[in-house]
């Protein structure tokens, strides 16, 4: 996250790129899980410092972190050291599940050989001694609150093994948290453990001080397959971690701790005696359930899932083959991109979660906790990252959704747009205000009407809100949002404007010290927000609206140039303006913001002068490193203790350099040079690899295949070299953005407008390479087939499209290339040239659902 007022770390983390290599699996069938081959997508694997990078495996209704030894560090800062192990939303289970192999626990010493990250599901590699290797892959089957773990041992030789089952819970609320108030410490209740003789039950029961507080009863039950020979519950039971080491509530805390000082969770053991035949794999499965409502819930769950394991595995595949099955892409001149397409996919869907029955209650950034304003009963959203903002966000959803149409995922988009308008109109009266952020408990911890701001979120809800319903043609669309988008942009004008001149005030995507009340991104939001509005109010018959919408916009785009622009010295437009209304330059990321966010009909905001002026300042080593764009680049201070890095202006600020690279700001960056045409290897292409690096460059990840949610960099050490409780997020949904956007709309030229019963396939080519493709596209019920290919002589277009909407079908000319012919199916057609902000740009209306378009040039 970019804001600092939870508690988020100012700045994040390196990467690098080369293949990423399959893992070595057997073919076999289940109950063996460990050695199936997964959901067709390749293993990326890593063996080196296991115990030093986070694993992490995610469900809707359940995830786990822990390291790639499969130990489990305490992690994460907003409940310090709480926020891995397992959770079933919106509750933590255990802090751990530990594996003793006769005499040796699993991950200790050298027995951790490998981790790799399969697509839904994780696995982990060891040696044991005894010649007894074993396997362990994990994963959430749908629709259940549980994970399951699948633990396979091999023997060259026949034997009985010993194995011992450590659990440790940490039964406690995602909220509240370590700095709140009241805190989590104040309302945890102590766990207690008992045992039937199969199984494992863990409760917390009780009322919390929290003011207000109800009775709970929260549970959670570890389960095998099969009894166990024996039982306990007297003890820590933390596997290898006992005794453990334990992180301050406050204060530096070391670099591996094993549990938070406030911990009240209790332990339990299962014990088996295994019969392993000579070289055949023996496979136990066990389940982790949880309930907030009952110990009886929660061993049902790990009763039904246990019943079945093999069959939920194999469920589990097939529904991950479907989820990223849309938006193939063949992309030959970038192999990693082409990967990165794939992954980021996953990445999407990994970061779904729900719950139920979320007490919606603003909380004033964790200064109070008033009795609940209501209930929402059931939420599903795009989580913002793991593990400490797995929840529900205006902004980083916004993002996301942009990534998630291009993926082909339009109920992800629905459904977060739904958790969005169900919880602002609850705890803000139906205002029109959007929240911010929302615990999967249902407090709101930003962003009800009483809290300053948040404009962002409000501006952008309307753009989501059009942007799902041109990809996806459904009307119904405006029927759940519409009211709402124009709620929220006249909520702005109304609340947010004090000095009525249009520009609204309020917080964006940056609070740093010295910005003035107005800020650069929640303009440029604000004004795609009308001009969305305006084009649904049209189709809704809301004249008044439409009116009201465009004339605003047209007021403010006409003077947004003139208002914004800093000078052609500092080549950019203010991060905010003063209070004299001139703009206030500071080097913030969202001084890109004018050009990524791009109106509906093609049009225009920033000036193409000084859209390509700040585009190249932003290539430059001031503004970018080598693996993206810093959020506040580097020049002449007279801030205390000076700005280090390379000057590109004499433009004195207070503001120091953060050179931290985020993926939403390399995401930024991609995406703002693809609306420019700029697709260069210096340009475009240099972010969207900068982005696929940190995901799949075994020299920089920290879990193989999930995009971080900032990178290494020269004011942020690497994750892996960071104490677990002041890490980045290991998966952040929002730079997915750079990489499903870029490929899909800008270089394969994908621009549905479904509502008005047109689409448009205009792709442009990256510099320096020949062809690209794209097949499976979804827009609508229907989708998409494309590819594009260029010589020095000619540029082909051909295209397949299953749906109903008119085709224009065209190319963007290179620099200096004048067209001496054009046709589609072999006959010459008309065709237009249309100068926009990607280049010259040919256009041709035709009829039929498929055909290959052929431009000569000289």
């Amino acid at each position: 996250m970019l804001r600092t007022r939870s508690g988020v770390l100012a700045v994040l983390v390196p990467l690098c790129l080369t293949a990423v290599p399959a893992a070595a699996t057997a073919g076999t069938s289940p109950p063996g899980p460990l050695l199936v081959a997964g959901s067709g997508a390749d293993e990326p694997t890593t063996t080196t410092r296991l115990a030093d990078r986070r694993s992490l495996i995610t469900g809707e209704q359940a995830y786990v972190l822990g390291d790639e030894s499969g130990q489990y560090p305490a992690a994460g800062f907003h409940i310090r050291g709480e926020m891995g192990g397992f959770w079933a939303p919106p509750i933590k289970l255990l802090d751990g599940l530990w594996f003793r192999v006769g005499d040796q626990w699993l991950g200790t010493g050298a027995t951790a050989v490998g981790y790799a990250s399969g697509d839904g599901y994780e696995r982990f590699r060891y040696r044991t001694t005894g010649g007894v290797t074993a396997e362990r892959v994990q994963f959430v089957p749908d629709g259940s609150a549980t994970t399951l773990i699948a633990l396979s041992l091999r023997s060259p030789v026949s034997r009985t093994v010993d194995l011992r089952v450590d659990a440790h819970s940490e039964l406690l609320p995602a909220y509240p948290w370590t700095s709140t108030t009241p805190s989590s410490a104040a309302v945890d209740l102590p766990d207690t453990a008992s045992t039937d003789g199969t199984a494992l039950t863990f409760r917390d029961t009780g009322t919390s001080s929290a003011p207000g507080a109800r009775p709970h009863d929260y549970s959670a039950v570890v389960a095998g397959d099969r009894p166990p020979v024996a039982t306990a519950t007297a003890g820590p039971h933390r596997g290898p971690q006992d005794p453990p080491v334990l992180c301050p509530a406050t204060g530096t805390a070391p670099y591996r701790c094993d549990d938070s000082s406030a911990g009240k969770g209790a332990g339990g053991a299962l014990d088996y005696r295994v019969d392993v035949t000579a070289n055949r794999t023996t496979t136990l499965w066990f389940a982790v359930a949880g309930s907030t409502t009952s110990a009886t819930e929660a061993a049902h769950a790990a009763r039904t899932a246990l019943a079945a394991p093999a069959a939920a595995w194999t469920n589990k595949l097939a529904v991950r083959r479907a989820a990223v099955a849309p938006t193939q892409v063949d992309l030959p001149g970038d192999r990693a991109l082409q990967a990165a397409v794939q992954w980021s996919k996953s990445n999407l869907a990994d970061s779904v979660q729900q719950a139920r029955n979320l007490q919606i209650r603003p909380v004033s950034a964790g200064t109070a906790y008033p009795p609940a304003a209501g209930t929402v009963p059931s939420a599903r959203w795009i989580g913002a990252g793991f593990p400490d903002y797995p929840w529900l966000f205006g902004t980083d959803g916004e993002y996301t959704a942009f990534a998630a149409v291009a993926a082909g995922r339009f109920d992800l988009v629905r459904d977060h747009l739904r958790a969005l308008r169900d919880v602002s109109d609850l705890v803000n009266r139906r205002s029109g205000k959007i929240v911010h952020e929302v615990v999967s408990t249902g407090d709101v911890y930003f962003g009800a009407n009483g809290d300053p701001g948040n404009t962002d979120e409000t501006a952008k809800f309307p753009s989501v809100v059009a942007l799902l319903w041109r990809w996806s043609g459904d009307d119904r669309v405006l029927d759940d949002f519409y009211d709402l988008s124009a709620r929220a942009l006249r909520y702005i004008a109304t609340n947010l404007d004090a000095d009525h001149d249009g520009w609204p005030e309020g917080l964006g995507n940056v609070e740093r010290p010295g910005m003035g009340a107005e800020k650069l991104d929640n303009a440029v939001y604000y004004l795609r927000g009308l001009a969305d509005l305006a084009d649904m109010a049209e189709r809704r018959g809301d004249r008044a609206t439409a009116r009201w919408a465009q004339t605003r916009f047209e007021d403010l785009r006409g003077r947004f140039d003139a208002t914004w622009w800093a000078g052609d010295d500092a080549a950019g437009y203010g991060d905010s303006l003063g209070a004299d209304n001139t703009p206030v330059f500071q080097r913030h990321w969202i001084g890109l913001t004018p050009l990524e966010a791009a109106l509906p009909g093609a049009r225009e905001l920033a000036s193409r002068r000084h859209a390509q002026q700040t585009l190249q300042r932003r290539e430059e080593d001031c503004y970018s490193g080598d693996l993206g764009l810093y959020h506040t680049g580097t020049g002449p201070t007279s801030a205390s203790g000076g700005n280090p890095g390379p000057s590109c202006d004499q433009v004195v600020t207070t503001v120091p350099a953060e050179r931290a690279v985020y993926s939403l700001n390399t995401a930024i960056m991609a995406v703002a040079e693809g609306n420019y045409g700029r697709l260069g290897r210096t340009q475009q292409q240099r972010y969207t690899t900068a982005n696929t690096r940190i995901q799949l460059d075994p020299a920089i990840w920290e879990k193989p295949g999930a995009m971080p949610e900032v990178a290494p960099s020269p004011d942020f050490t690497a994750n892996i070299d960071r104490p677990f409780t002041d890490r980045s997020m290991v998966l952040q949904a929002w730079g997915t953005y750079g990489v499903l956007w870029p490929v899909v709309h800008q270089q394969l030229g994908v621009d549905p407008d479904l509502p008005h019963g047109r689409i448009a396939v205009v792709p442009q080519i990256p510099q320096g390479q020949h062809r690209i493709a794209g097949s499976d596209i979804r827009l609508g019920t229907g989708s998409l087939a494309v590819r594009a290919t260029s010589t020095p002589a000619s540029l082909t277009t051909w295209f397949s499209w299953t749906g109903t909407a008119a085709v224009t079908v065209g190319a963007v000319l290179p620099p200096g290339k004048t067209v001496t012919g054009v046709s589609f199916g072999g006959r010459p057609v008309p065709y237009r040239l249309v100068a926009t902000s990607r280049g010259d740009q040919l256009e041709v209306e035709v009829t039929g659902k498929s055909g290959e378009l052929q431009v000569r040039l000289r």
